[in-house]
């Protein structure tokens, strides 16, 4: 038997439905790449990223050499002069991207799948221990994210797979509340009824019925969490908490240069612009993205 319900923008089968994932992705993809600001925001995202990617690759000399006199001016040598060691500041701006992008993504992957997949099995099998879970996560949710960070790498040290599970411990709680909502809504219609009636497996209705439907909601809580870890990272940097001297680091460049901010800024601000433009793109393209998701949740719901 199969039966399937078909909605403006998306379709959703029980039965037959391997390439509807896929296909629903597609189109809140397609239908958010035509909004400006999804464009913009890819844009600027991807600017940053190659930046942090290839420039370990572009580095004019090494990022631990010292090079020039401390806190030298821009020349054409160094055009963003040096830092307070006399290193040159554009070529450890290049390499120091690279470390908060390999501790961010992993943390917000593991984060959010968690998350996830916590969220969507508490919307699918409601009972009393699911109900005790959630009140459990509204206790960790009680403690700043940083704060919480700091706790663990003081007591353990800076090592990056603790950096890594503490920020992906950290959205744990707010990604599980946010994907349980989208899929208890999800749970409720009409064409996941059809596919209980039939007696489809309840794991088949999650992965191939509620998964993709929550797909939105989903990419929408990555692009946040990236940001928040991003700003979690950078933050533990800056405090000495993250990549530790003489490695470039991003946030730890802030906090070494921040004494020169009045007559050799660019160790200071370089970073900061490269951490806000990321965080800007990645903002727009998860705003564009809820925008897209809200315009077809609505569809459905006029359907």
């Amino acid at each position: 038997m199969h039966t399937e319900t078909q909605k403006p923008g998306l379709i959703v089968s029980a039965g037959h439905s391997d390439a509807e994932p896929r296909s629903a992705l597609a189109r809140l993809l397609l239908e958010a790449a035509r909004l400006r600001r999804f464009q913009i925001g890819m844009a600027l995202t991807l600017l940053i990223l190659g930046l942090a990617l290839l420039g370990p690759l572009a580095a004019p000399s090494s990022p631990t050499a010292f090079v020039a006199t401390p806190f030298a001016m821009p020349s054409l040598s160094f055009p963003f002069g040096a830092d307070y060691l006399g290193r040159d500041v554009w070529s450890r701006f290049l390499c120091g991207g690279l470390s908060l992008l390999l501790i961010s993504m992993p943390a917000t992957l593991i984060g959010v799948g968690l998350g996830m997949a916590a969220g969507i099995t508490a919307a699918m099998f409601k009972s009393s221990w699911t109900e005790a879970g959630m009140r459990l996560l509204d206790v960790l949710l009680a403690f700043p994210q940083v704060v919480l960070a700091l706790l663990f790498v003081t007591i353990l040290g800076p090592r990056p797979w603790l950096l890594i599970g503490v920020v992906a411990l950290a959205h744990f709680p707010q990604s599980t509340r946010v994907l349980k909502g989208a899929a208890s809504d999800i749970v409720e219609r009409d064409f996941v009824k059809a596919a209980q009636v039939i007696g489809m497996p309840q794991s088949r209705i999650l992965f191939d019925e509620v998964l993709p439907n929550v797909s939105g909601q989903l990419l929408v809580e990555l692009g946040l969490r990236f940001t928040y870890s991003i700003g979690i990272i950078a933050a533990l940097g800056f405090l000495g908490f993250g990549r530790q001297p003489p490695n470039p680091d991003w946030g730890l460049m802030i906090s070494e240069n921040k004494v020169a901010l009045l007559f050799q800024p660019w160790g200071t601000l370089l970073p900061v612009i490269a951490i806000a433009v990321l965080t800007v793109g990645v903002n727009l393209v998860a705003d564009a993205l809820g925008r897209v998701t809200a315009r077809i949740s609505a569809r459905m719901e006029q359907a």
